[in-house]
């Protein structure tokens, strides 16, 4: 019987496992070498017998594999990679924190204090020890609310891992209190920081000097990369920003240790900020308090005397003075009205605080920011132009009848006649005496005639707009340049002014060309002339040293912490203007006597309120009148005064400026002859600085 049939029978298997092998013996056996086989793939698991010794293999195997791998990784951690986690792991746990620097000191020209530090004990508290019920304790031992603490807890303007300023101003009684029960207010700490402190008060000088205050996104922005921390409290306006460079010092930093949680443990490395620098500057300090106080006086006069053209009392919104010294450029006092008092911006200033000031525009430098029609004043770039384009002789009559009609002017149409600002004429003027008397009707014809060359085409040096070259010569065009920030500019109407405004804006400008009549107006500082206070009272002194232009200089010199003379601000020329003696001579004649002679405008003010001698120590000026339109309106004139002096060797020009304060003689020019009789009683002294300097022409 075959092997299948067995199977198909069913033989059992261990029947089947004995049958005989019928193969068919071959002449060479092969022994197999013993050792471990692999199982037959398609085998019954019955089939296969258990193989231990394989196992044991195979895992074991796997193991010294798995180890040797953990052994070569963990060395590769330990030598290849140790610098580099060993920084990380440092990372993760150390916060670098800035420590501001206390700022440096601003002096006047004699190194009196302006403005200095004074150091306070701060009551601070850690994020990481707030709870409700610590807060409220934190309340009562300060005196403040708990919701005050609990925004000061989540205010973004606090480093996370620095304790929050609770209270400013800590009283001595809470420190001890403090200090004694240590244990009941976890995470509360003192800590001494400094703020600004101004030694003459903070009414002195408040726009030229400027203030303090946090960092805002917008200047993070840009100052991020000078090294600002987002934190850091810097100048925000006058000389507080513009020198904030070197009055910020240099901060410190602070290393400090945080757990997982972010919670500070302990510091690690402290350096410590350095104090900065100080900027000394030309004002005298003096001087700058009798200004102030002059003009604050002045506008409350003026508020309460009835001017007796208009029979109103003039509103005197603002006002501001300047004085310069006209050998160099220095700024020697700068006062705005209204004004405010520094030390509301110490600790930070409270919104209704800030509000009321904006709303009463207490902010504003008038001295610097302000523009005003400047009337009469203008005339010396219109005499200027006129005498050194020899478009009339100084010393040629024009009858001055009151009243000036354009030659060919349509009868009875508008602009066809200018007036005088008095109710009759002069008669017979010349240059000088149109000056000294404050002809209109002189400057009327000035302006006629200039434009008039031009309609004829006739020759002459400035080409289309004389009086607006010489006017941008005197620095009349722009900002002055002065070392503080946000400076207007000043803006001499002319045809391209006309055009530029229809351009922009058409509906309120629908006319954009130049006629006649803009030439006239412009010729005795009216229609769109409106200057700053600042870049006016350069132009005079820019007349009054002959002819050059220096750019206005507040800051004298900058020190180091220490004492040490870092930097020293020499004159800067910008321009020089066409001054010889045939266009000189005749205006000064003509500007001395607005001061010197009875029939001058500014006679009155000068002896009434100057005590000193007018012939040892002489002065020349000009009075301003400048008409006001508000929405068509008519208000109270600008009233201005500029003078200089001594005229032989002038060390001051004094500028005064009130807006609708009334006729110039009135109001304004009070202030100017109260400042020179000053100025002759207590001149100003000579800068203040080492011998050895180091010399710069530019500001940073």
């Amino acid at each position: 019987m075959s092997r299948a049939g067995w199977r198909q029978r069913g033989l059992p298997r261990e029947h089947r496992a004995r049958w005989p092998s019928f193969r068919r013996a071959t002449a060479t056996r092969i022994t197999e070498r013993k050792g471990p086989t692999l199982p037959n793939p398609l085998a019954a698991p019955e089939d296969v017998g258990s193989r231990p010794d394989v196992r044991l293999w195979v895992v074991g195997g796997v193991f010294v594999l798995l180890f040797a791998f953990m052994g070569v990784r963990l060395a590769f951690l330990q030598i290849v990679q140790h610098t580099q986690y060993l920084e990380a792991v440092a990372t993760n746990s150390e916060r670098t924190v800035t420590v501001p620097a206390p700022r440096g000191e601003i002096v006047d020209r004699s190194f009196k204090v302006l403005v200095a530090n004074t150091v306070h004990q701060e009551l601070v508290m850690a994020r990481a020890e707030a709870t409700p019920s610590s807060i409220g304790r934190v309340a009562a031992l300060a005196g403040v609310t708990p919701s005050s603490i609990e925004r000061a807890l989540k205010s973004n303007q606090y480093s996370p891992y620095e304790p929050v300023p609770i209270l400013t101003d800590t009283p001595t009684a809470v420190i001890v209190y403090l200090e004694e029960h240590a244990a009941a207010f976890p995470g509360l700490t003192v800590q001494t920081v400094t703020e600004r402190k101004y030694p003459p008060g903070g009414a002195l000088a408040p726009h030229l000097l400027g203030y303090v205050g946090p960092i805002t996104a917008t200047q993070y922005a840009t100052l991020a990369a000078k090294g600002y921390a987002n934190t850091a409290i810097i100048g925000q306006t006058g000389v507080e920003a513009y020198y904030d460079n070197y009055l910020r010092g240099i901060e410190g930093v602070k290393k400090i240790l945080v757990n997982a949680a972010g919670i500070p443990i302990t510091t690690v490395s402290n350096v410590n900020a350095t104090l900065g620098d100080t900027v000394q500057l030309n004002v005298d300090a003096p001087l700058q308090a009798f200004v102030t106080q002059a003009l604050a006086a002045d506008i409350q006069r003026v508020r309460g005397t009835k001017d007796p053209r208009s029979g109103k009392y003039p509103p005197a919104l603002n006002g501001a003075v300047v004085v310069l010294d006209p050998r160099n450029g220095h700024v020697l006092a700068m006062a705005s009205d209204p004004s405010f008092n520094l030390n509301e911006w110490v600790g930070g200033i409270s919104t209704a605080n800030y509000d009321q000031l904006v709303h009463s525009k207490a902010m504003i430098n008038n001295a610097v920011n302000g523009t005003f029609t400047p009337g009469s004043t203008f005339k010396l770039i219109t005499a200027t132009a006129a005498l050194d384009d020899h478009l009339i002789s100084p010393f040629q009559y024009v009858d001055d009848t009151g009243a000036f009609t354009v030659p060919g002017c349509l009868q009875g149409a508008s602009g066809c006649v200018f007036h005088d600002d008095e109710t009759s004429g002069l008669g017979e003027v010349d240059m000088p005496l149109a000056l000294t008397e404050s002809s209109d009707y002189y400057f009327y014809n000035l302006g006629y005639l200039f434009w008039q060359n031009h309609v004829n085409n006739s020759a002459y040096r400035y080409g289309a707009t004389p009086i607006q070259d010489i006017a941008t010569a005197y620095g009349l065009d722009g900002p002055t340049g002065i070392d503080l920030p946000y400076e207007s500019s000043s803006i001499v109407d002319s045809p391209l002014v006309h055009h530029n405004e229809h351009q922009q804006f058409p509906q309120d400008y629908p006319n954009g060309g130049w006629y006649t009549g803009d030439n006239i107006e412009m010729a005795f500082g009216q229609g769109g002339t409106t200057l700053t206070p600042l870049g006016l009272a350069n132009a005079y002194a820019t007349f009054a040293n002959g002819g050059t232009r220096y750019i206005p200089e507040v800051a004298a010199a900058v020190y180091s912490p220490a004492g040490k003379l870092l930097l020293r601000y020499g004159a800067r020329v910008a321009a020089r203007v066409p001054m010889p003696a045939s266009t000189r001579n005749p205006i000064l004649q003509g500007l001395l006597g607005v001061v010197n002679s009875p029939s001058g405008t500014g006679y009155g003010a000068f002896h009434a309120y100057a005590n000193f001698n007018l012939s040892s120590f002489p002065v020349a000026g000009k009075t301003g009148t400048a008409t006001v339109l508000v929405n068509g309106q008519k208000k109270e004139p600008n009233s201005w005064f500029v003078g200089f002096g001594p005229v032989s060797s002038p060390r001051y020009v004094v500028l005064c400026v009130i807006g609708q304060g009334g006729y110039g003689a009135d109001a304004a020019a009070p202030v100017v002859a109260q400042t020179f009789d000053y100025l002759v009683a207590h001149p100003v002294g000579s800068l203040v600085v080492p011998a050895q300097h180091t010399t710069t022409p530019h500001h940073q």
